[in-house]
This record gives structure tokens, C-alpha cells and sequence, in this order.
């Protein structure tokens, strides 16, 4: 008697995380619903089944990802010092994105032709947006910054993305204490530039 076929929620986890291992693991290039399936334990058209399409996974795993790096961000303890608290939690940006390079790659430089996120994709970084916005917010109504939050946000966060990505591709020099310094150097520099005068 052939075995019942079973497309559970756990069974998309499964999968979900076998796909989240396997760009670990393997890179883009290994991201095939055969051995991602495989890994699962499971069959190609049940992961079809699940998420219709590779693109469908893909979809997927951008969501997941976000959900990852919010509850990562969100163990950074707050303190009764926002610049602090600001800068701990761009550090943990950095080093999220250093240890989940492919997964960032997927959220923010978008790699397969077969994925563009539309509308409801981009609506699953809002917590993470509103988590950031609303620290620079608590910096610029402690008189540490000066200007809008939603725009520092985003110039903080661009400056972490691509802090991180010549931080991968060893363009930031090859000892930790000099990387350290030039990472200190990019965030110091902005925060001070925004600084209120005086």
C-alpha cells in the first residue's frame, strides 16, 4: 500500500529550513528543489506541491529571512543609551549578514531571474524597517542626531549592507583589528556627522 502523501505545515518548515541550510551550505548554485527536497526527506513534487514553483520557494525562503534577521536583531539588549543601543544593534546586522551571506544576497541583491519581489514581499521587511526607524528615532529625541529617522535609517542600514559585503569580499583588509577600526570609522562618522552642531 503506497504511503499517504503528506503536505503539512511541518513538512514546509522542513523544507523551508533544508532550503535556508542548503544556500548556506551550497551557495545559489546548489539551490535545486531535487536536493533540496532530498535533504528534507521528502519528494520534488511534494515541495512543488507546497510552494508551486522554485520561485515560489524562493519567495519563501526571502520572507524567512527577514523573519531570522528581525528576531536577531531583537536580542540585542536596550540600554539607557541609544547611540549605543544603535550601534550594537548595526553590529549585529554586520555579523548576521557576514554568517547568512547567501540568504542576505537573496534578500537584498535578488539572484534568481525567477524571483522579483513585488508588493507583499517588501511589505515583510516593514517590522524590520520600523525596528530600525524607531531606535534612530530614540537617538534623534535624546538630541544624539539631527534629521528625519526614516532617512538615517535607511543611510545607517545601506552603510551596514555595504560595509558587510567588502567585509565578505575581504576588501576591508585582512586583519580584524584594521577591520574593525575602518567599521568603527564608517558608523562613527555618520553618527557624528548628524550630530546636532555644538
Amino acid at each position: 500500500m503506497p504511503r499517504a502523501k503528506q503536505r503539512t505545515p511541518e513538512l514546509r518548515e522542513q523544507l523551508l529550513t533544508a532550503a535556508v541550510d542548503l544556500l548556506a551550505r551550497d551557495g545559489v548554485a546548489g539551490f535545486t528543489a531535487r536536493t533540496i527536497a532530498t535533504q528534507a526527506g521528502t519528494s520534488t513534487p511534494a515541495l512543488y506541491e507546497l510552494f508551486g514553483d522554485k520561485g515560489g520557494l524562493v519567495r519563501a525562503v526571502y520572507f524567512e529571512g527577514f523573519r531570522l534577521l528581525r528576531g536577531h536583531l531583537g536580542q540585542a539588549p536596550q540600554t539607557a543609551d541609544p547611540r549605543a543601543d544603535l550601534l550594537a544593534v548595526m553590529h549585529a546586522y554586520r555579523g548576521w549578514m557576514l554568517e547568512h551571506r547567501v540568504l542576505a544576497e537573496i534578500m537584498f541583491a535578488r539572484p534568481f531571474t525567477d524571483f522579483d519581489p513585488g508588493p507583499d514581499e517588501l511589505k515583510s521587511s516593514a517590522t524590520l524597517r520600523i525596528f530600525i526607524v524607531d531606535l534612530v528615532q530614540r537617538c534623534v529625541d535624546a538630541g544624539v542626531v539631527r534629521g528625519d529617522a526614516t532617512d538615517i535609517a535607511h543611510v545607517v542600514v545601506a552603510l551596514v549592507q555595504g560595509m558587510a559585503a567588502a567585509e565578505a569580499a575581504r576588501r576591508l583588509g585582512g586583519h580584524p583589528e584594521s577591520v574593525q577600526r575602518r567599521w568603527d570609522l564608517a558608523l562613527d562618522s555618520v553618527l557624528n556627522g548628524l550630530a546636532p552642531a555644538g
